[in-house]
């Protein structure tokens, strides 16, 4: 007896579950060959709201943790990847017609993409802040703080080290996030979703939506509870970019700007994308106070 194709349908990831997009409405995914693999949920201005929501109830408790701790969440969800390297192998060669070899080293990339961020967690305060001199009977300390709230719109084309690459030092610097997925390749996305709800991240604290980045991105740029924003998935699109920046300046977030093409992945990323979304707090205290 022939067996009908069990079509899944994947949902949103936002506060720590995984409900169905407010609008009732998803999109038909293909593979880089056209066919038909799943379904995605289509995020709406609901969802993106009530993602701002969540991640601002667990801002509180993600940036009060220590560094270290940070780090220790971040290597559990490369342990847990590995643990479910063949799934990711599957979605990022089915997402961007890659080969097997090309699609394992996709993955062992986004792997130790985040082992690295995770070694950086609690070295970061001692390499951006510092003990300023200054004349008189003062200490001078600078020391970096969370911006709050990230906006991320993760690149289309590179579905998962892109999006890794993006989310992780937003994540490690004690920010929470709102991430927008690829539209077109967003399975990679939301396997990686389900990697977060079992690998100790606290609910809120990353939140994924599949959908349109033209569409949701301007309700995230525009949202007066997002702090900072991340436009590296509208790179080439210079006008959208532009729009979203305007929008973003309302209650002055912090904007990482859209480069003129997605960038290589491959490169090792540097300290920017940790300081990107870092406020700088400096205090002034008497001497033998």
């Amino acid at each position: 007896m022939a067996r009908l194709d069990v079509r899944k349908t994947y949902k949103l990831y936002i506060g720590g579950a995984f409900p169905r997009s407010e609008s009732g409405h998803s999109y038909e995914v293909a593979d880089a060959a056209g066919r038909f693999v799943a379904n995605a949920s289509l995020a709406s201005r609901k969802d993106v709201r009530d993602a701002v929501v969540a991640a601002r109830k667990a801002f509180g408790g993600w940036s009060g943790r220590t560094a270290y701790n940070r780090g220790q969440i971040l290597y559990r969800i490369a342990e847990v990847m590995e643990d479910r390297r063949p799934q990711f192998e599957d979605a990022v060669r089915q997402s961007e017609g890659l080969g097997a070899a090309a699609a394992r080293g996709q993955v062992d990339a986004a792997v130790d993409r985040l082992v690295w961020y995770a070694g950086w967690a609690d070295k970061l305060a001692q390499v951006v802040g510092n003990a300023n001199p200054v004349a008189g009977p003062f200490f001078n300390h600078t020391a970096p703080e969370p911006t709050g709230v990230v906006g991320a719109l993760a690149p289309q084309e590179s579905s998962l080290l892109g999006l890794v690459s993006t989310l992780a030092p937003v994540v490690v610097s004690g920010n929470v996030a709102v991430v927008v997925s690829s539209y077109g390749r967003p399975l990679p996305a939301v396997t990686f979703a389900e990697v977060l709800a079992t690998s100790d991240v606290p609910g809120g604290v990353v939140n994924i939506l599949t959908g349109d980045a033209t569409v949701l991105g301007p309700w995230l740029a525009g949202h007066m509870d997002v702090n900072a924003i991340d436009l590296v998935g509208v790179a080439g699109h210079p006008d959208l970019a532009g729009e979203l920046e305007v929008a973003a300046a309302d209650n002055l977030k912090r904007v990482r700007r859209a480069p003129a093409a997605e960038p290589d992945w491959s490169i090792e990323p540097g300290l920017e994308p940790m300081t990107a979304f870092l406020e700088h707090k400096t205090v002034w205290h008497p001497v033998g106070v």
